[in-house]
C-alpha cells in the first residue's frame, strides 16, 4: 500500500452479475498541525506535499507571511499498531512567536460568521490587495485550463476521488499542480509551494480548482493576491461577493468552450469561445 493510495475488497454490481474484486481508493488520514508543540488544529488529508499544505495552511490564517517565517517543519514520533511511524503530526518551529488563535478558524464551516463580517475580516487580513482588473489571459487560454489540470491528476485517474489544484501563468503554462481529498487541502498545497519559491503575492498566477468555487477557496486566493480563480463547477454566492468585493475575476463552470465570469471580467480578452 501506498501513502497516497489504498487497496480494498468491494463487490460490484452489474447487471450481469457481481463481481468481487480490489478497489483503489484515495487515502485520507488526520495531519495534526502543531506550532512548537501546542496543537493548532487537525485536518483531513491526502498524504503527500504535507510541508507545502503547513505553509499554506499557517498562511492563509494570518500566521505567517513568508516561508522565512518558518525555522523548521518537522514531523513527531507517532506509531501505528506495527510500529510504523504515521507521519501524521507535523510541529512548526516559528521564527517570531504568535498568539494561536482561541476560536475556530475562519476557514471552518461552523464558525458563525455572517456574510458580511467574514468580507470585512478578508478586507482587514489581507497583506496582498489584487492589482486593478486588466486584461490577463485569454478567453481561449483559459478555457482549456481545466482539461491540462486534468491530464495531471496522476491519483484521479487510479481512484476518481480527488479534488485537484493547479496554478498557471496567463499563457497557459502549468507551474505546480496539487491532488487531496480535500479542496482547501489542494488549494493550500499550491501556495504553501508559492509561498516556498517566493511567488506569493501571486499576482501573476491563475489558480485553477477542480470543482466548486467555495467561499473558502476564494478567501485563500485572495489572500494570497491571485487575480484570477477558475473552477470546472459552480461557485457559491458568498464567493461571488467575495470576489467582486476584493477585486478577484472568478470563473465558474469552465468546460469545454464556455464559462461563466462571475465578477470583474475585465481579465478575460475574448467576448466569445471558438467552438
Amino acid at each position: 500500500m501506498s501513502r497516497v493510495t489504498a487497496r480494498r475488497r468491494m463487490r460490484r454490481l452489474t447487471p450481469s452479475g457481481e463481481i468481487i474484486r480490489p478497489d483503489t481508493l484515495a487515502v485520507e488520514e488526520p495531519l495534526e498541525i502543531r506550532v512548537r508543540g501546542e496543537s493548532l488544529t487537525v485536518t483531513m488529508r491526502t498524504p503527500g506535499n504535507d510541508i507545502d499544505l503547513v505553509h499554506g495552511f499557517l498562511f492563509g490564517e494570518n500566521l505567517i507571511a513568508d516561508a522565512s517565517d518558518i525555522h523548521t517543519a518537522r514531523y513527531c514520533a507517532g506509531t501505528d499498531d506495527e510500529g510504523r511511524n504515521t507521519y501524521n503530526v507535523l510541529d512548526v518551529d516559528l521564527r517570531a512567536p504568535v498568539a494561536l488563535p482561541a476560536r475556530p478558524f475562519l476557514t471552518t464551516g461552523a464558525c458563525g460568521l455572517c456574510g458580511r463580517t467574514a468580507l470585512e475580516e478578508i478586507r482587514l487580513r489581507s497583506r496582498h490587495p489584487i492589482p486593478a482588473p486588466e486584461p490577463l489571459l485569454d478567453a481561449t487560454v483559459a478555457a482549456g485550463l481545466p482539461e491540462v489540470l486534468r491530464g495531471r491528476q496522476t491519483v484521479f485517474d487510479a481512484t476518481g476521488g480527488l479534488h485537484a489544484a493547479g496554478l498557471f501563468t496567463p499563457d497557459g503554462a502549468l507551474l505546480a499542480v496539487r491532488e487531496d481529498i480535500g479542496r482547501h487541502n489542494a488549494v493550500d498545497k499550491v501556495i504553501g509551494w508559492a509561498l516556498r519559491e517566493n511567488r506569493i503575492p501571486a499576482s501573476d498566477l491563475i489558480l485553477v480548482v477542480s470543482g466548486r468555487a467555495s467561499f473558502e477557496l476564494a478567501q485563500k486566493a485572495v489572500l494570497a493576491g491571485i487575480p484570477v480563480l477558475a473552477a470546472v463547477s459552480a461557485p457559491s454566492s458568498l464567493a461571488v461577493d467575495l470576489a467582486e468585493d476584493s477585486g478577484l475575476t472568478l470563473a465558474g463552470f469552465v468546460r469545454g468552450a464556455t464559462m461563466n465570469i462571475y465578477s470583474h471580467p475585465e481579465r478575460i480578452r475574448g467576448s466569445a469561445l471558438a467552438g
